[in-house]
């Protein structure tokens, strides 16, 4: 990531420079100019395929990070962050947001200010960005936001979200090669840079770089979400409509084998649904629940959107909330993933901890 004629990261004196910036009121009044310029441009982009673009912003970013280094870069993409949504909202504020903005600023400072950095130093700032910042770390924010924000589930490392960052990473790579070779001649004579630009030639050596850590990439998102389908329950993912059904499902399945649990007093709810990739099976447990009529009657007395139906559609932490239901035992059923067919159903009793 260094050069020999650089400051190493890790020095006193090259933090010191970077702090020096900010007290510039020139590089101030130019990183406000280019802030502004990476607002505007946030929302233009470039298709070059189905689902797939290229955002105009990211060069405006790696740009500017390149001039006026780390500090800059942090204070830039907060404020870029706060103010891009109050100007261009698109849907709530969520404030984790704004550090995987300011991880992607600080990566571009740290590979490229005050440094004759090289095609490798992109490659390498491109693939921590978009492997390290756009997947690994946006996973849990956005884990965050869709349980926060907007009460719904959100997949762990979301396939379509995972692939366009690998593709993309090549592509982005390559254009930001071709980006600051084209303007880094003109900067030198505006401003005080230590790149020159001679060293940004993409090679056999670089493409054998892009290929590697591509086909890394493409291994570790690979491999963990293959582990994520293996020990990830579907139900996760249900909406309340699909929960419903869902549990409905498994009742009528239960009552199939057990009629005594096919009375209106007795409530299903999934807890777990397991489909190891490859498998033809989906294993569920199932909390089987009587209903304490008194209780429910109570209840639905005091709250008229409390009802049957709405019980009926729990998940596992509301229903072992709910003092109306009284946990009678566990089922275990297996599915056939693709004809539904029901291969295996049975019932453990809470009391006597006995299968039946």
């Amino acid at each position: 990531m260094l050069s020999p004629s650089s400051n190493s990261i890790v020095s006193r004196s090259y933090w010191r420079m970077a702090v020096s910036e900010f007290k510039s009121t020139k590089m101030r009044v130019f990183a406000a100019i280019l802030i502004a310029l990476r607002i505007v441009l946030k929302s233009v982009a470039i298709p070059i395929g189905p689902e797939l673009k290229i955002n105009i912003a990211f060069f405006i970013n790696a740009y500017g990070s390149m001039i006026y280094g780390p500090v800059v870069a942090i204070v830039g993409a907060a404020i870029s962050d706060t103010l891009g949504w109050v100007l261009f909202p698109s849907g709530p504020y969520f404030f984790p947001f704004i550090f995987t903005e300011i991880a992607g600023s600080l990566i571009f400072a740290l590979f490229f200010y005050r440094r004759d950095f090289s095609a490798k130093h992109v490659i390498l700032s491109r693939f921590c960005i978009d492997f390290f910042v756009n997947i690994v770390m946006n996973t849990p924010i956005m884990w965050l936001y869709y349980r926060m924000v907007m009460g719904k589930s959100y997949v762990l490392f979301d396939g379509v979200r995972i692939a366009k960052n690998l593709v993309m990473f090549p592509i982005e790579s390559v254009l930001l090669i071709l980006f600051f070779r084209l303007v880094i001649p003109a900067t030198r004579k505006i401003a005080d840079i230590t790149a020159t630009g001679q060293y940004l030639k993409l090679t056999r050596k670089h493409v054998a770089l892009l290929s590697a850590l591509l086909l890394v990439g493409v291994v570790s998102a690979g491999g963990y979400m293959v582990y994520q389908h293996n020990h990830t329950s579907l139900s996760a993912s249900y909406s309340s409509e699909e929960r419903l059904s869902k549990n409905l499902e498994m009742k009528s399945i239960l009552s199939g084998k057990y009629e005594q649990y096919g009375g209106d007093e007795w409530i299903t709810v999934i807890e777990s649904a397991y489909n190891t990739l490859g498998s033809k099976e989906v294993y569920y447990t199932v909390a089987v629940y009587k209903v304490n009529q008194d209780i429910f009657l109570e209840k639905e007395k005091e709250d008229s959107s409390y009802t049957l139906a709405r019980v009926q559609g729990y998940s596992k932490s509301k229903a072992a909330a709910d003092n109306a239901l009284e946990r009678e035992g566990t089922a275990s059923i297996i599915l056939d993933k693709n004809t539904k067919a029901v291969l295996s159903v049975e019932m453990t009793t809470q009391a006597a901890g006995k299968k039946d």
